[in-house]
């Protein structure tokens, strides 16, 4: 990486910027950081002048005559600051909210539409370099919370995810080969043509907008109505130790038991240790285990069980 490297993609990235605003005036009548400004105040609504000097790395005498302007123009009042008499407090009137939201829905609608040239396939890869550059760029290098991690349900994409990672990860860390992404495929697809909303579903761990987990619970059509399995619990290496694990399983538990389940089961191979070591801590048992050849591996298969009428007495 050198000099010439970041202004050769500065150019670029000005030329992208300026030909998205082609003909449009996507900021009139205001300048891109006067619509900064306005951003700002949209987003902090009692915000003091000397915050938002700091927080945009603007000349106090620059974001005066931005501020003067607004104010003539009736969208900006201000005031002493709540906090400290000698400090002024800024903030939006109606007229200022309705013009930064009209600004925020042409920057919308523009970058959509920059975002529409690129493959589905190929968006996450450039959200990743792009959070990426900022966390390189600003020293953004903080190590994740457990608290930054949501759960949700499946968003369009993440089905597919979920069998590329597998197959992925368990290629990587134990050297299984594309018979596994095939049964994953299967059970994904499955999942994906014929479920029942009320009585299965799929969880999808997110940190920083990307997905890093994901676990599924299905009917066990072999078992009987009552029975439920856990399938899939997957988080990624760089994820590992937030208790992502534990809180799918959480998820899947109380789920089964809430939908009236009798019992959760789940197949798993004796190398999976820390995924087995989180299955204990929920109360499954053992119930039986067998020598097989599958993936290119020699394993050894586990049934586990657990009874969720025991679980809830």
């Amino acid at each position: 990486m050198t000099v010439q490297d970041i202004r050769s993609f500065n150019r670029f990235y000005t030329n992208v910027i300026g030909a998205l605003d082609y003909g449009r005036h996507l900021y009139a009548p205001y300048t891109l950081t006067e619509s900064r400004v306005l951003y700002e105040l949209a987003h902090s609504p009692r915000t003091d002048v000397a915050d938002l000097r700091t927080q945009l790395h603007l000349d106090a005498g620059y974001l005066t005559r931005i501020l003067n302007k607004f104010e003539q123009d009736g969208l900006v009042e201000r005031g002493p600051s709540e906090r400290d008499p000698r400090r002024r407090r800024i903030r939006l009137t109606a007229r200022g909210r309705e013009t930064a939201d009209l600004l925020d829905e042409r920057a919308r609608q523009t970058v959509g539409e920059l975002l529409n040239k690129v493959a589905p396939e190929d968006r996450p890869r450039l959200a990743e370099a792009l959070r990426t550059v900022r966390a390189l760029l600003s020293g953004e290098r903080s190590a994740p919370r457990p608290e930054d991690v949501v759960l949700r349900a499946p968003a369009p994409g993440d089905l597919g995810w979920i069998v590329q990672r597998n197959a992925a990860l368990y290629a990587a860390e134990y050297g299984w080969n594309t018979d596994y992404e095939g049964l994953v495929a299967r059970i994904v697809a499955d999942f994906a043509e014929d479920h029942d909303p009320h009585l299965e579903r799929v969880w999808i761990a997110e940190l920083d907008g990307a997905p890093v987990g994901a676990v599924m619970c299905v009917r066990d059509e072999a078992s009987g109505a009552g029975t439920a399995r856990l399938r899939l619990l997957l988080v990624e290496p760089e994820a590992r130790g937030l208790g992502i694990g534990d809180r799918l399983v959480t998820a899947v538990v109380e789920f089964a038991r809430g939908v009236g389940y009798r019992e959760l089961v789940l197949w798993t191979n004796d190398v999976l240790a820390a995924a087995r070591r989180i299955y204990l801590r929920h109360g499954f048992t053992l119930v039986s285990e067998k020598p097989h050849r599958s993936f290119g591996a020699d394993l050894v298969g586990q049934d586990w069980r657990l009874d969720l009428r025991a679980a809830a007495e």
